[in-house]
């Protein structure tokens, strides 16, 4: 490796054939058409991210043959570009390549590189995975019809439930309608607004109270690209949204991001309502496969056909800096997947943080 370059810029020094290759890397990959891992959320990122940096691998001819997007902090903390936000993440390589973590990381200057959503198959960093977790999947590749006819099999109860309860809504809202891909910026707005609302109901940390991640998601609501695209998707009742849901897809992925409701809506399931809806109308566009993403939902478990892989962890150089700040990280990592694999603990814990978040907001529903 050592006769090969590594460059490392800022997303918005690639050229148009970086882009390109970087597309055709990714194509080459054998992965879903994920579009987190697309050059468009590198670049969005880029825009509202300073340390965003991505390094560009150089084959010994001169061609290229890999990027690794990422985020570099102090002391040489490196963690995965848009951490916090982004649902998959790790390098775009050549298959095949021979590069080893370590020589990557001190080109680009990091001690540590972090990540909470690595995508199966990143073997270049699979090694240094701590867990592992289910990353729900809704598959519509053969149809919508044949994904409604195996959830009628499989929850007959829970389908039949949430058509009637659509049928309701309906008689008493106004007509419902489905819009896959809206383009008004007050609906997402409003979808933002519900979001937080809902962080701060559940006890948790409002992602949109952060400027960055606000300023993300509206250029990336503009962006459209064939391997990432802002979609807003919306069900409304009469001339009313009641529904909404912000994610990126490429042609053949939807990766659901930030789903949200008009809670004033609540007894008529209008999130089930959306998904589903959503499911409908994406397979008809081309889409074959939604990922809900990580983190356990009863809504998912209703919903998913299978599941994908993510990994968490993070690749160490060797030094005191890089294993204290890893090793600080352990002890709360462990609690938590303790708690998360208790779910009597993790219901106490989550009904925890909803009075924290009611006594921090009492104005909140």
């Amino acid at each position: 490796m050592s006769s090969r370059r590594i460059r490392v810029v800022r997303p918005g020094d690639l050229g148009a054939g970086d882009i390109e290759t970087w597309r055709e890397l990714r194509a080459k990959s054998g992965a879903p058409a994920h579009p987190f891992m697309e050059p468009e959320f590198t670049l969005a990122v880029g825009r509202v991210r300073p340390r965003a940096r991505v390094a560009v691998i150089s084959e010994d001819d001169g061609g290229t043959a890999g990027f690794f997007p990422f985020e570099r902090g102090r002391l040489g903390h490196g963690t995965a570009i848009g951490f916090g936000v982004s649902d998959l993440q790790g390098a775009v390589l050549r298959p095949g390549l021979p590069l080893d973590p370590q020589t990557l990381l001190r080109a680009c200057g990091l001690s540590t590189w972090e990540f909470d959503n690595l995508e199966e198959r990143q073997g270049l960093f699979a090694p240094d995975a701590a867990r592992s977790y289910p990353s729900y999947v809704i598959d519509v590749g053969d149809g919508y019809e044949s994904y409604e006819k195996a959830l009628r099999a499989r929850s007959p109860k829970f389908l039949r439930t949430t058509l009637a309860k659509e049928r309701k809504l309906g008689r008493l809202a106004g007509e419902v309608r489905f819009v896959l891909d809206e383009r008004d910026p007050a609906v997402l707005r409003t979808l933002m607004e519900w979001k937080s609302a809902q962080y701060r109901r559940t006890g948790r940390r409002d992602r949109f109270a952060r400027k960055w991640i606000r300023e993300l998601v509206e250029f990336l609501f503009h962006t459209r690209a064939p391997g990432c695209s802002g979609l807003l998707s919306v069900l409304y009742a009469g001339d009313r949204p009641v529904a909404a849901h912000f994610g990126l897809r490429s042609r053949t992925v939807l990766s659901c991001w930030f789903p949200a409701y008009a809670t004033g809506f609540a007894k008529f399931s209008p999130g089930l309502i959306l998904h589903l809806s959503m499911a409908r109308a994406a397979a008809g566009d081309g889409i074959g496969m939604l990922d809900m993403g990580r983190g356990a939902a009863e809504y998912k478990d209703g919903l998913k056909t299978g599941e994908l892989t993510v990994y968490e962890g993070a690749s160490v150089r060797p030094g005191v800096g890089a294993a204290l700040r890893w090793a600080g990280r352990e002890p709360s990592r462990r609690a938590h997947g303790f708690v998360r694999n208790r779910p009597r603990l993790a219901g106490l814990a989550r009904r925890g943080l909803e009075r924290a978040g009611r006594l921090r907001d009492p104005k909140t529903p």
